[in-house]
């Protein structure tokens, strides 16, 4: 069960390269985690949008700490038919706070 658990962590890293979408850098790690920016992400949810093992149309959600703001990002690379995008959101401290988001066209990074 254990080598299981293994090799399903590790399929994202075989499967995506090196992708660039707007200002964040996407790299396969040998610790089963994408890697942005060069750095990890705390969670990683990964969801087959029609097949299980189809990293051509898959949802990857991460939440990932900004160093800049101190604040988290919640991000959803969303890739259908080999095209992907990524959707940023900056979590807010309060309800009160306006809402920030971004998304992003991505391509292999060269």
């Amino acid at each position: 069960m254990r080598l299981l658990s293994l090799v399903i962590c590790l399929i994202p890293s075989i499967t995506l390269a090196d992708t660039s979408c707007g200002p964040f850098t996407l790299s396969p790690s040998s610790d089963g985690f994408m890697h942005i920016n060069g750095q990890r992400p705390e969670s990683q949810k990964i969801t087959f949008l029609k097949e299980k093992d189809d990293f051509h149309n898959v949802k990857i959600q991460w939440m990932l700490p900004d160093q800049e703001t101190g604040r988290y990002l919640g991000m959803d690379f969303i890739k259908r038919d080999g095209k992907a995008i990524l959707n940023v959101e900056a979590i807010r401290m309060n309800m009160d706070e306006p809402r920030v988001f971004g998304t992003y066209d991505c391509v292999k990074a060269k």
